[in-house]
């Protein structure tokens, strides 16, 4: 390949140096490619090691580079060339020049590969241009093809002499062209395809000529650059090896010979064409002489092919037999060395021997010490023997007891649902008589439980359970067949049976190689007087070390612990019946137990109750002296009005009236609370015993007090409370401000009729529920009292007063740090996950509904019983500064969810986070949340609120942010909290129900 590079790397030629080449590509009708005439043989080998490469090589990925050469796949024949990537059409296509000819195609990215470094030489071809000419500025597409047409056909697959003249920038070699003598420059010239410039001499006026040429080129219709490769271009544009210089050479002699006729006949040497008849005689001893050439070529590229690929054959096997003598030398090394380790080995073979083999006995005295495989499933073993002894047996009287059970509340069923007062009777006999069959089971059923140690027996379930679990892990489903322990304890007795054998092998094998070495000892004792014989010396030392070794090693290797697939089958399948039978067990006991303490209650109430039924005396008792009171408090508040409106009245004696009002309040708060705690036994007894109670006795209003979640009142009235109306604080609703045992409580007037107030007792109720489950732990607002108005149809709620609590006023006087945010929001969101479980959707969740009291405790206010949840979320006051709290999914029509509480509960956060600074609001109305800052973890929150898929207040509440977070309990005073400050002017919402709207001083709302 050496000359090839010699070829390709004339860099350093001067001026005026001729060379012979062959012209294979054409570009315009001054310009044109061309390959040395000696570079043939170099253009063969370069083909046949393309063709042997590029079909291996890697495709070329990435970002190509325009300076690098690559393997290109010509698409007239699908034969590799070198090519170099002139541009990027797309992502699948490019443009590459085949360098070593000098033509250029658009292919495919997949068709270009990388290829050696061996291979990677400059072109073969060179680019020339004719010296002092250049093309005509206003020539037009016709004339460029023509003109190209005409060069191709003085200069394609011809032998030329070229001349150096200069070299441009870009590489192109100005030459002065010849052909048999005919000045290549000069025909074109004449044929008016180029024009002769006006400074030959002057590079950079050339180059100024041709930016001019491609500008022109550019104005055209059809851009220059699809010149090259035009279809149906008479030229032909794919790579070609170059001619033989042989036969070009002759063609050159006859057409060199035709000249000369010419000549003598005069024919002027400057005349464009030659004579029709002598060309044809030429073209046809050219066609013939190109025949020969062509088949002397064919021939001679066979066998240069089979030599080249014969050469490469050789060139393996000979690789192959250098491996093959590297590896027989590498084993002669090996032999050697090994040779060498046995000779060294043999010498001290008995002391290694004994060493190891006394390190073994060392570890097997260790390990048995330990007494590793001592208690190889023990523990499974004995779990097997506690679940199928000893377990709990179903209760003979159990099934009977469940089955009159039923009847039993079968009859309390229909006792609850009649409506006729003599069918009711019937009912309670049958009760009656089905409640003494079940006192009677009840008992035996009770006797029967306390012969049985349940107890004793779940606590040991309970321990075997949990210490099988941290040993065995989860249980999985495995095989369930009564066989499974059989097999365990089966294959448990061959893995110790098995262990024993090899550890009596070990101790047998050990106690003969101690006899032999006892017999030697002797045999080689000089200072015993006992005569030696050589044949009493033992001769199978060998073969007893060998045999020790071999049961140490084996006893070593044994680990009970460890097991196959096929054992851990085994195990599993025990392992998972023996918890199967415990959950069995430990359901039956569960079941046992419940059923017994029913029956313990059961039974205390059928023996208190016996004989006779608990009525309503007491609580008419109490409503009766309620009655008294309040009749007392009444004349007592008319006394102190007369008092007060007279001309001559004495400070002392109101002051005395006054005392004693307060005095009749608390007695009648009293009697309130006692009338409502035997209200709650009442109630009680009918839930668990009673049902007939309220039919019974309709005046006492038991079911009015159940079904209204235990809230409603009707001894309190709010003319006998020393009420103080806040007028500031409402424009339509009544609201006033009194106080109950030094607690700060609201009144907030409910405006109801006939058909709404069943209604609001029944989502009264259903609040109170959720909030009795946890108490303050629920972070809801407590309702203390539902009571109704006499003088106007009015119902009244009852709640605790947080003066100066809600968001909106902290925030207005002292805004809330990070850490008593996230406190209080926690508390928030503890109060949403109560009533989301109890399945009821806030829809009022805004700044004045929601209290931070002591700046540490969240606690969700109530909501307008009267109202829907639609209705509550699409209030106008569901607004937070400028922030809407509506959902998008509430905006597009969609009912109210826990999901759109959620969505407020995050522009609630964002909005005590951000603190004053601005943000932007996106299409669907949600908060541009990273154009602010704040905490990381907080703001991966919000955003996750802020979502379709929001997170849940459970999850919230599990959420980074909170984990650190210690909630705080509601305080058990709650008329203790620090006292409103002044009150200011505040807006107001004219809506049907009032908000507070206030900076400094806000109550608890509905909106």
């Amino acid at each position: 390949m050496s000359s090839v590079m010699g070829v390709c790397v004339d860099e350093g030629t001067d001026n005026g140096k001729a060379e012979d080449v062959v012209g294979c590509h054409v570009e315009d009708a001054i310009t044109f490619w061309a390959q040395n005439i000696s570079s043939c043989n170099d253009l063969l080998k370069l083909s046949c090691a393309l063709a042997e490469a590029c079909p291996r090589a890697q495709a070329a990925f990435g970002k190509l580079d325009f300076n690098k050469i690559y393997g290109g796949c010509f698409s007239e024949d699908r034969c590799w060339y070198r090519c170099m990537v002139q541009r990027m059409i797309n992502s699948e296509k490019c443009q590459v020049l085949y360098i070593d000819y000098g033509n250029s195609e658009i292919i495919n990215r997949s068709e270009i590969v990388e290829i050696p470094e061996s291979l990677q030489y400059p072109s073969i071809a060179k680019k020339y241009r004719l010296w002092g000419l250049q093309l005509p500025a206003d020539q037009n597409l016709s004339m460029f093809d023509q003109g190209k047409t005409f060069l191709g056909s003085l200069v394609f697959e011809k032998a030329i002499k070229v001349r150096q003249k200069a070299r441009q920038k870009d590489d192109i070699i100005l030459v002065q062209a010849e052909c048999e003598k005919v000045d290549i420059g000069e025909e074109v010239a004449k044929a008016g395809f180029a024009e002769k410039c006006k400074s030959p001499g002057s590079t950079e006026d050339v180059e100024k000529r041709e930016d001019a040429v491609q500008n022109q080129r550019k104005k055209m219709k059809a851009p220059a650059p699809l010149w090259v490769n035009r279809p149906g271009h008479v030229l032909c544009n794919r790579p070609t090896a170059v001619l033989d210089p042989v036969a070009a050479t002759a063609r050159n002699q006859a057409f060199a010979g035709n000249r000369v006729i010419l000549t003598k006949d005069k024919t002027p040497a400057s005349a464009p064409v030659l004579n029709r008849s002598l060309a044809c005689v030429r073209d046809q001893n050219l066609a013939e002489e190109n025949d020969i050439f062509e088949e002397e070529k064919e021939t001679q590229r066979k066998e240069n092919v089979n030599l080249l690929r014969r050469q490469k054959e050789l060139e393996l096997e000979v690789e192959h037999l250098k491996g093959e003598l590297q590896m027989i030398k590498q084993e002669k090394e090996e032999s050697r060395k090994r040779a060498e380790y046995l000779e060294e080995t043999l010498q001290k073979y008995v002391g290694t021997k004994m060493k190891d083999l006394a390190a073994k006995v060392k570890m097997l005295k260790e390990i048995r010490r330990a007494k590793k495989n001592a208690g190889f499933g023990e523990q499974l073993s004995q779990a097997i023997k506690l679940v199928t002894e000893g377990n709990i047996t179903v209760p003979c009287s159990l099934e009977k007891v469940q089955k009159i059970w039923t009847e039993y509340d079968l009859a309390q069923e229909m006792i609850q649902l009649c409506k006729n007062g003599d069918e009711r009777d019937e009912l309670i006999i049958k009760r009656n008589e089905v409640q003494q069959s079940l006192y009677s089971t009840v008992k035996e059923f009770i006797l029967e439980v306390d012969q049985l140690l349940v107890c004793e027996r779940s606590n040991i379930l309970q321990e075997l359970s949990v210490s099988l679990e941290m040993v065995y892990g989860e249980v999985c489903e495995g095989n369930d067949s009564e066989e499974v322990f059989q097999q365990f304890l089966k294959w448990k007795h061959a893995k110790i049976e098995e262990f024993i054998d090899i550890r009596n092998n070990t101790d047998a094998a050990l106690q003969i190689l101690t006899d032999l070495f006892s017999g030697i000892l002797k045999c080689f004792d000089l200072s015993s007087e006992a005569s030696s014989d050589t044949e009493e010396v033992p001769g199978n030392v060998d073969e007893a070390l060998k045999e020790a070794e071999l049961c140490v090693s084996k006893e070593l290797k044994t680990d009970l612990t460890e097991h196959d697939e096929k054992e851990k089958e085994i195990i599993k399948s025990a392992y998972s019946k023996v918890m199967h039978k415990v959950r069995q067990e430990q359901n039956l006991i569960t079941v046992i137990q419940k059923t017994y303490l029913a029956s313990v209650e059961f039974k205390k109430q059928a023996e208190k109750w016996l004989n006779r039924r608990p009525n309503s005396d007491n609580l008419l008792s109490i409503k009766k002296n309620m009655r008294s009171v309040k009749a007392q408090l009444r004349w007592k508040l008319t006394e102190k009005n007369n008092l007060e409106e007279a001309d001559d009245y004495s400070e002392l004696e109101i002051t005395r009236i006054k005392e004693e009002i307060a005095a009749l309040r608390n007695k009648l708060l009293q009697e309130i609370y006692k009338e409502r705690d035997e209200y709650e036994k009442l109630a009680y007894l009918v839930q668990k015993w009673f049902p007939e109670l309220p039919l019974l006795y309709p005046e006492a209003g038991i079911l009015t007090y159940m079904n209204s979640g235990g809230l409603l009142s009707h001894s309190l009235e709010r003319d006998l409370l020393d009420a103080e109306p806040m007028r500031k604080l409402s424009t339509r609703r009544p609201l006033v401000c009194s106080e109950i045992q030094d607690q700060k409580v609201l009144l907030k007037g409910y405006s109801v009729d006939v058909s709404s107030e069943a209604k609001v007792i029944e989502r009264v109720a259903k609040y109170r529920k959720a909030w009795d489950q946890q108490k303050e732990k629920s972070s809801l607002l407590q309702l203390l009292f539902l009571l109704f108005c006499k003088s106007d149809p009015l119902v009244y709620l009852m709640v605790p007063y947080y003066p100066g609590a809600s968001l909106t006023a902290v925030q207005a006087d002292a805004p809330l740090t990070l850490e008593e945010t996230l406190k209080v929001m926690k508390g928030v969101a503890q109060g949403l996950q109560t009533l989301h479980g109890a399945n009821i959707v806030h829809g009022s969740l805004h700044g004045n509904n929601v209290f931070a009291v002591n700046r540490k405790q969240g606690v969700v206010g109530d909501f307008d019983f009267t109202k829907s949840e639609e209705q509550r979320a699409a209030a106008d006051t569901m607004v937070v500064g400028t922030l809407s709290l509506v959902s998008p999914e509430l905006k597009m029509g969609q009912p109210a969810s826990p999901a759109s509480d959620m969505y407020a509960y995050g522009c609630l956060l964002f909005w005590l986070c951000i603190q004053n600074q601005e943000f932007g609001i996106k299409e669907d109305g949600t908060p541009e949340v990273d154009a602010v800052g704040m905490d990381d973890k907080v703001k991966s929150l919000i955003l996750n609120l802020f979502r379709c898929d929001r997170l849940t207040a459970e999850q919230v509440l599990r959420d980074d942010c909170f984990l650190l977070v210690d909630a705080i309990p509601v305080p058990s005073q709650l008329g203790e909290e620090h006292e409103p400050p002044e009150e200011h002017d505040s807006e107001k919402t004219d809506e049907e129900e009032d908000v507070v709207n206030s900076k400094k001083n806000a109550v608890n709302p509905t909106q």
